[in-house]
């Protein structure tokens, strides 16, 4: 097992919402924890459906990483936390590549923390009625921002071995490896709603189905080989993991409000309460 600064790790990105980023990521993780690895599963953002789906697939609990809720100064300490004892980290990216909060740049998109992690982006493409334009595709996201290290592509939807050849083809000239080919097929069972997937909690046992039909796609057209040694290349991050006892320890909680505001009463002593 790594230390939690060292852990290897890849971030799942896509050109945009719907292409496969789900799918890829959490079949990852299952394919990796079925090859005996310890994987420390991660969502960037806020959502806390899709981490039930990771925390089936790794058997370990989903974290989330929210540079707009935590700050960005928390991302790689926070991650560094969720990763320890782990033999490899996959995080999942949100909406595109490069979209974060609204009018703020870079800022919470999967690209901002990608770079704070200092992890490889591998990134998801639906190559469905397209052949030699998803070159043109993938070499924008990969030189948008040189700080970005897209460091392989999933395609994503793909109908034939024609098709197959054609994409690859084309990729050749854009220097990104293609990493897995996942033929298009009827879609997994994770039903949507207005917020996203369906909460796992509410179906279990269709969830576990889910999970692992995604898994099987992945094993079945993806080199896992590859990806864990796309992984390992990712350099170690500097600084401590978040400590818990450390962050209550330096946030004491507000002093309580004196009973007698009006009198001399004295106040009461603040005590630090246990976190519930």
């Amino acid at each position: 097992m790594k230390s939690s600064s060292s852990v290897p790790r890849l971030v799942i990105a896509a050109p945009s919402s719907g292409s496969g980023k789900t799918t890829v990521a959490t079949g990852l993780m299952a394919a990796f924890a079925s090859r005996g690895l310890a994987v420390s599963p991660h969502k960037v953002g806020p959502d806390y459906i899709d981490p039930g789906y990771h925390a089936l697939a790794a058997g370990r609990v989903g974290r989330n990483l929210d540079a707009y809720l935590c700050g960005a100064e928390l991302v790689a300490p926070l991650f560094a936390h969720g990763a320890r004892g782990c033999d490899v980290a996959v995080v999942e990216g949100v909406m595109g590549l490069y979209d974060g909060a609204a009018g703020e740049g870079e800022l919470a998109s999967t690209a901002h923390v990608a770079k704070l992690l200092r992890a490889p982006v591998v990134l998801v493409v639906d190559a469905s009625s397209q052949s030699r334009s998803v070159a043109a595709l993938v070499h924008g996201f990969a030189s948008w921002d040189p700080e970005v290290r897209v460091g392989g592509v999933i395609l994503n939807k793909v109908a034939s071995e024609r098709h197959e050849e054609l994409l690859r083809e084309a990729l050749d000239s854009a220097g990104v490896p293609v990493l897995g080919v996942l033929r298009r097929v009827a879609q997994v069972d994770t039903p949507s709603r207005h917020l996203g997937l369906v909460p796992v909690a509410e179906r279990r046992a269709a969830a576990v189905e889910a999970v692992e039909a995604m898994a099987t796609q992945v094993r079945d057209g993806c080199d896992l080989d590859a990806l864990v040694a796309l992984a390992r290349s990712a350099p170690a991050l500097s600084g401590a993991a978040w400590d818990a006892a450390e962050a209550i320890a330096l946030s004491p909680p507000p002093p309580l409000p004196n009973p007698d505001p009006g009198g001399s009463a004295p106040r009461p002593p603040c005590r630090p309460e246990r976190p519930r």
